[in-house]
């Protein structure tokens, strides 16, 4: 290990090895549960307890180091470039949904429909004769049966609202720290973690209606598998990123981050800040269009 004037070397940790067998049982597990194994879900819960013991003491050994002065300008520049590649590779992966959702739509539908052009007619003739594409589409076949349209108005509009104004109190804590207000800080990310969770709330209340009164499905077709794929992969990091966000929050109650060191927090604001973005794209051309 090194003074904060130098790079900082780790030292010995235990901390990767414990993961690497968590995640291992975990995968297994989940893998053998699918399956219908022997002990899959008892493997898949040890695992899943190895990882959260692997995520508590991991985080909590860099949170001690942080805020005892152990990392020096450069290990603080390459948490930041891990950051942004992360957060790239985030981008990739909703782009990929994304790409599916606009190749369903503009290529794969037109096509079994017949007017696709390139041969598509041949296609609709053979294949599925009679079919005629028009977004939303369950699909040749009927397949999972007749479904009500997701609307923009009304839940989804709400969590529109309730994100973007998440992302104004995450940015008005970011100000707080910066200025040394600790106080006000806090009450900032009380208010981004509240409106998070409310969307997450809000979010399971749109799925419940969408099954039991809509009959929209994730075997709904395209719309159904497109829409949940987007959607709830969307849901799942804004309960990541709020979850994020409460620990930083329960730090900052303990006295952690000052005005020239909080990174932790710059971290979850950028991560919070992109998934409202992905959610912006989501009601565009998933609600409205």
């Amino acid at each position: 290990m090194s003074s904060a004037t130098g790079y900082y070397v780790p030292h010995s940790a235990r901390w990767p090895i414990v993961g690497s067998i968590g995640l291992s049982i975990f995968f297994y597990g989940f893998a053998t549960w699918l399956n219908h194994g022997p002990f899959g879900k008892e493997m898949f819960l040890l695992g899943t307890g190895i990882v959260v013991f692997m995520m508590f003491g991991w985080f909590g050994q860099v949170a001690k180091e942080s805020e005892t002065g152990t990392y020096s300008k450069e290990v603080d520049t390459s948490f930041r470039l891990a950051m942004m590649w992360f957060i790239f590779s985030e981008v990739m992966f909703f782009a990929a949904f994304f790409g599916a959702l606009f190749y369903a739509r503009n290529f794969a539908g037109p096509w079994l429909g017949g007017t696709g052009g390139g041969g598509a007619e041949m296609t609709n003739a053979v294949l599925h004769q009679g079919f005629d594409f028009v977004w939303p589409s369950n699909g040749p076949g009927n397949v999972g049966g007749k479904f009500e349209e997701m609307g923009w108005f009304g839940l989804p509009l709400i969590n529109t609202l309730l994100l973007l104004t998440s992302g104004l109190t995450c940015t008005f804590a970011h100000h707080a720290i910066r200025a040394g207000h600790r106080k006000p800080f806090i009450w900032w990310l009380a208010a981004t973690v509240a409106l998070g969770f409310i969307f997450v709330a809000l979010q399971a209340l749109e799925y419940s209606h969408a099954y039991h009164e809509m009959n929209l499905k994730m075997t709904s077709g395209m719309y159904g598998s497109t829409f949940f794929m987007l959607t709830g992969f969307h849901g799942f990091h804004v309960s990541m990123g709020a979850i994020i966000l409460l620990v930083v929050m329960i730090r900052a109650i303990r006295g952690h981050f000052s005005a020239d060191n909080h990174f932790a927090f710059e971290a979850a604001a950028w991560y919070w800040h992109f998934v409202d973005v992905v959610w912006l794209g989501l009601f565009i051309f998933v609600y409205l269009f």
